[in-house]
């Protein structure tokens, strides 16, 4: 190895071998997401609460959102995975739901009836048209959860226009805007 203002003399064939070594560059908020799997997404989106549970993840999913939704001051232990499972237990018990195959279509329609002050909708990707279910309740508070298929588990969508990458999305329609309509009126 020489150095670039050393002097060599050469009396023969000389071979020169170059490496190009490229750097890695840390793009931070620019990383490409898209065409991810959802249990990708769930783990890097900030606006995406990744469900920790391994059997139940459906009753958490909905025991986080609510506590997110009423500001409880075990939000930040119920998201880490602390303190929520007798919560759930007993929201078990007490809604009668069986649990053995699952939480699907059935015990969301349950869960809808109990929980009459909040408006559930399941997306099964993060498209605004990508709504598996929505509970037909009338309500403000709306709980977003995302279901992956494939790993068959529940997470939290905690902004919207965050988890789908959309400036504005319309509560009612469900659809995505590139500026704020109400801002836009006189």
């Amino acid at each position: 190895m020489s150095q670039s203002n050393s002097r060599f003399n050469a009396l023969g064939t000389l071979v020169v071998t170059v490496h190009l070594v490229k750097v890695p560059v840390g793009l931070g908020y620019g990383i490409k997401t898209k065409g991810s799997p959802l249990s990708v997404m769930a783990h890097l989106k900030k606006s995406i609460v990744e469900v920790m549970a391994e059997e139940n993840c459906l009753d958490h999913a909905l025991i986080i959102a609510i506590a997110r939704v009423e500001n409880h001051a075990n939000y930040t232990a119920y998201r880490k995975g602390r303190r929520i499972r007798p919560i759930v237990q007993a929201l078990l018990k007490e809604t009668g739901i069986d649990k053995t195959r699952g939480g699907g279509i059935p015990e969301l329609n349950r869960f809808k009836e109990h929980f009459r002050d909040y408006k559930i909708f399941v997306y099964q990707g993060l498209g605004c048209d990508d709504i598996m279910y929505e509970g037909q309740v009338d309500s403000f508070k709306h709980l977003n959860l995302l279901y992956d298929d494939v790993e068959r588990h529940y997470h939290l969508i905690t902004n919207l226009t965050g988890a789908m990458a959309k400036r504005y999305i319309c509560n009612a329609c469900h659809k995505s805007y590139r500026r704020d309509l109400m801002s836009s009126r006189p």
